[in-house]
């Protein structure tokens, strides 16, 4: 950090452009968005989690992490204060929240809280990352902030520890996972969120990038490489059969955070679009322009980007979820296609390939 002639201000440490006003709907992904307008504009939604925080163990963790972790400040970990404090000029947030580091190997970051949040990093991060690729996760985790995220990840945290001790009530932890399941597919998409606030702050992609195959693959970039990468999203995306969809779906249903490759290939298009360009020139969403949000906008850009996905995705199961909605004639010959792509079809009269009339295999 740098002070200004003036002596009134601290600045970032080099020339990066700041946002002064910004709203986090400028970067927030669709899906994030439209839930966030929602809840805004509910009367007396801080009243009801302000008396539920009562319920929850906030103050208890807050202690915890005083007591108990290193509070990131000009005496301790003053590299991570300057970034922390750069992150919230950039991105002009008023009240800097208080970080932490934590003794844990696993490299992880989190903003949680309900009154004010505070941001908490594992060693095992701070030790993985460069002061570039830091930079990012900690504007990362100051745009949550911003965008209020840090009350409903607690909220998250909460259900999930309750889900497990009801789970001997019948039909008691179904109902409060049907809650947690949803809350986690919101909350995956606000991490996409936080990863392009990461970069508005870092202003630095291939630090992002790097940042994020290290998450993936640990601190060995001299054998990693970004388009590599960036290829085994495409190849998750597009790969397998209808099986292999239903396991993706499994396989992240229970997950807080997208897959990282997927997440790498989400800020690279972000970060090559028309809207962070404008972000990046000086036009985007005010805060104080907020309150004046439509909801239903915010629900139609939503389903806008949902429809949008569906109608580019190379995932099989997207692609009969596209023939069904344009109305395919062969809708049953497809879907005997898809699932047994490269083997055995059954004929039309219930048997399988063979002579008879039967049709050849795929592909001929």
């Amino acid at each position: 950090m740098t002070e200004s002639p003036g002596g009134s201000e601290n600045v970032p440490s080099r020339d990066r452009r700041r946002f002064p006003g910004i709203s986090s709907r400028s970067y927030e992904h669709p899906a994030d968005r439209s839930a966030l307008v929602a809840l805004r504009k509910l009367s007396g939604f801080d009243t009801v989690f302000k008396t539920l925080s009562g319920l929850l163990p906030e103050r208890s963790l807050r202690l915890l992490f005083l007591s108990d972790s290193v509070r990131v400040g000009e005496q301790q970990f003053a590299h991570l204060n300057d970034m922390l404090r750069d992150a919230c000029y950039i991105l002009d947030l008023e009240k800097v929240p208080p970080m932490y580091v934590n003794q844990d190997p696993q490299p992880n970051a989190m903003c949680i809280g309900l009154d004010e949040p505070i941001i908490v990093v594992t060693t095992g991060l701070v030790e993985l990352l460069d002061e570039e690729e830091m930079r990012a996760v900690v504007g990362h985790e100051v745009g949550h902030a911003l965008s209020g995220h840090a009350v409903y990840r607690t909220i998250l945290l909460f259900l999930t520890n309750l889900a497990m001790k009801v789970a001997w009530i019948p039909l008691g932890n179904v109902a409060i996972m049907a809650i947690v399941t949803a809350l986690r597919e919101w909350f995956r998409k606000s991490e996409l969120s936080a990863d392009r606030a990461g970069l508005l702050v870092g202003q630095d992609l291939q630090a992002s990038m790097r940042g994020l195959m290290k998450l993936a693959g640990g601190n060995h970039l001299h054998e990693m490489n970004v388009d590599a990468f960036l290829k085994q999203a495409d190849e998750y995306e597009s790969g397998g059969d209808l099986r292999d969809s239903v396991l993706k779906i499994l396989n992240l249903l229970p997950r807080s955070h997208p897959f990282t490759t997927v997440r790498a290939a989400e800020l690279k298009k972000w970060a090559a679009s028309r809207d962070y360009q404008r972000i990046m020139d000086g036009h985007y969403p005010r805060r104080d322009e907020d309150k004046d949000t439509s909801v239903s906008d915010s629900f139609r850009d939503s389903a806008a980007h949902y429809a949008d996905s569906v109608r580019n995705s190379k995932d099989p199961l997207m692609g009969l979820v596209r023939d069904i909605a344009g109305g395919a004639g062969d809708l049953g010959g497809k879907l005997r296609d898809t699932v047994f792509r490269g083997g055995s079809r059954p004929d039309s009269s219930g048997g399988a390939n063979g002579s008879g009339g039967a049709k050849g295999s795929d592909g001929s």
